[in-house]
C-alpha cells in the first residue's frame, strides 16, 4: 500500500473519529472549500460553508450522536486526484437518545491533493434507511 493510499485511509479514519466526537472543526479541515456532497432525496450540498452551516444549524440545541463503521473497499490514486469507495453503517441518535436512525450503504469519494495533503473534494452518499427490527 502506497503512502498516498495510507494517507487517504487515515483521512477517513480521522473523519469517522471526529464525527463520533462531534468535532466539526476537524471534519471541516479534511475537506476542500469547494466540496460537493451528493445525497439521495436532497439537493447537492455545495461548499465547506454549506456543510458548516448544516452541521451548526441548531446552535442552541444539543447535536445528535453519531456512531458507525466504515469499510474501505478500494482506493485508487491518479496523480493529485484519487477516488475511494466504502461501505458505511451509520446510527444517528437525536438528543435525548430516542429512536436512533440507522442508515447503511456505500459512498464514493473523490479526493484531491491540496497544499501537499489529501482533502475530500466530492462525495456521493448512497446510504439508505435500515428497516427497524422492532417493527417486525
Amino acid at each position: 500500500m502506497g503512502s498516498d493510499e495510507q494517507e487517504i485511509r487515515r483521512l477517513f479514519a480521522t473523519w469517522t473519529a471526529a464525527t463520533k466526537a462531534g468535532d466539526i472543526d476537524t471534519v471541516l479541515s479534511l475537506m476542500a472549500d469547494d466540496v460537493v456532497f451528493l445525497r439521495p432525496g436532497h439537493p447537492p450540498m455545495v461548499g465547506k460553508s454549506s456543510f458548516a452551516a448544516a452541521a451548526g444549524s441548531q446552535p442552541n440545541q444539543e447535536p445528535p450522536e453519531f456512531d458507525g463503521t466504515s469499510e474501505v473497499q478500494e482506493v485508487q490514486v491518479c496523480g493529485d486526484w484519487a477516488f475511494m469507495w466504502a461501505r458505511l453503517s451509520l446510527s444517528i441518535t437525536p438528543p435525548g437518545g430516542i429512536h436512533p436512525r440507522r442508515l447503511a450503504g456505500h459512498t464514493l469519494s473523490i479526493l484531491k491533493k491540496q497544499d501537499g495533503r489529501w482533502v475530500l473534494a466530492r462525495d456521493a452518499n448512497l446510504l439508505a434507511p435500515v428497516p427497524d427490527e422492532r417493527a417486525s
